[in-house]
């Protein structure tokens, strides 16, 4: 079964890569040099959750993970903190966002929050390698309660350290660090896990 669904992959891959190449020529062959390695099946992974996902494109994008019943708003909000002192990530902004929407209209809101987190020495690698992923920083979780219980959301850290160019070392290994980190937070978060 394993061997069939990497063959299909292959499959669909080398597709894609003769129909883009046929389409940008030489600066296609050039880029691809230039990518992680996996970085093929990576996007694989992409392309199914958006058409999974009926083109909706944050799909595609993020990581969710329902939170286990009985945890409550609160205990995520401790769980995402403690993983973030331990792994050396800070917290540099929460955005209450229900509880300012239930001020403004004086009614009862589900819970909407985003926690910021950052390492600042690696955003400022990273950055510096990249100025285009600024836009992706700092690293953010939401808490969203929706009908069936709370949710948490963040961006599929996979794409910034297994899609794109090479990253030089140290630059690779702390850009990881920060996609466990991000990991971990919901993994334990969502699970409960102190």
């Amino acid at each position: 079964m394993q061997q069939r669904s990497l063959f299909q992959l292959s499959t669909r891959l080398l597709a894609s890569l003769v129909l883009v190449t046929g389409l940008t020529g030489c600066g296609t062959l050039a880029t691809i040099s230039k990518l992680e390695d996996g970085a093929g099946p990576e996007a694989m992974k992409l392309w199914d959750r958006w058409i999974e996902g009926n083109g909706d494109i944050a799909i595609a994008t993020t990581w969710e993970r329902k939170v286990k019943p009985g945890v409550s708003a609160d205990e995520v909000a401790q769980i995402l903190s403690i993983v973030a002192t331990e792994r050396n990530m800070r917290e540099v902004g929460v955005l209450p966002l229900s509880e300012e929407i239930a001020k403004r209209t004086g009614k009862k809101e589900k819970i909407l929050t985003i926690f910021n987190y950052c390492s600042p020495m690696i955003a400022r690698r990273m950055a510096d390698f990249s100025p285009h992923m600024a836009a992706y920083m700092p690293c953010r979780i939401t808490l969203l309660e929706k009908e069936d219980g709370l949710w948490l959301y963040t961006l599929n850290m996979d794409m910034m350290v297994k899609m794109g160019r090479k990253l030089p070392s140290p630059l690779k290994e702390e850009a990881w660090s920060v996609r466990e980190t991000m990991y971990q937070m919901m993994e334990r978060a969502s699970k409960g896990e102190f």
